[in-house]
């Protein structure tokens, strides 16, 4: 694996994107006027259930981060209660202003119930958003349908998060898609990878993700 490839990039924000409540709008490039601030190594960390190597669970390669789990894995630390994973946690954590997500996913035919990217952290509850796929579909957790018929192709993934405004907005392919109001404050962070959801899950679950980046508005 050739860390140059697969290293994650941090960016800062200098302009406005965000519009009235009322109005669901696409827009060219959610990231317009973005600097890029590169990460290192130490921002980011695995999570790959307990007893299974890395390597067996996570590749990286020309680019490309595949990250695969099964039904029966362990729990990604002893005792959890918690579905298997194998995700990459992104650090910096942050507790206010407006952060955004950006990767390019891919998810293969066959893969159920499991959240490909997500913001941990809130005030009532341990996550703020996680965008889950089911049968092809894209769900904000097991609810409300975000997007269809993403199987076998790349799509585009924009999380924003304001913290101080309470909107989580989420953007497919440049298109404003959803947008929804958060679970309150709390010590934040994004989370990408494959992690089964609480019920309805395949037995094999698989993301691949590329050219993912962090954003930060002033």
């Amino acid at each position: 694996m050739k860390a140059s490839y697969c290293r994650l990039t941090f960016f800062l924000v200098t302009s406005s994107f965000f519009l009235k409540d009322a109005h669901m709008v696409s827009v060219v490039d959610p990231t317009y006027g973005f600097v890029e601030v590169m990460l290192n190594e130490s921002n980011f960390e695995y999570q790959k259930p307990y007893d299974t190597p890395l390597d067996q669970r996570y590749e990286c390669k020309d680019g490309t981060h595949r990250f695969w789990v099964y039904a029966d894995d362990k729990p990604f630390s002893l005792g959890s209660n918690t579905q298997p994973r194998t995700e990459i946690r992104i650090l910096p954590n942050y507790t206010s202003g407006v952060w955004q997500f950006e990767g390019l996913a891919f998810i293969p035919n066959g893969t159920s119930g499991a959240t490909i990217v997500q913001i941990h952290g809130a005030a009532h509850g341990n996550t703020t958003a996680l965008l889950r796929i089911y049968k092809g579909e894209m769900r904000y957790y097991s609810t409300q349908v975000i997007d269809t018929d993403l199987y076998d192709r790349w799509f585009k993934v924009n999380l924003i998060h304001d913290v101080d405004e309470g909107k989580v907005i989420v953007f497919l392919d440049n298109k404003e898609k959803f947008k929804i109001h958060d679970q309150g404050p709390g010590l934040l962070y994004f989370k990408f990878g494959v992690y089964g959801a609480p019920a309805n899950i395949s037995y094999y679950m698989e993301s691949r993700w590329k050219d993912v980046k962090i954003y930060k508005k002033f």
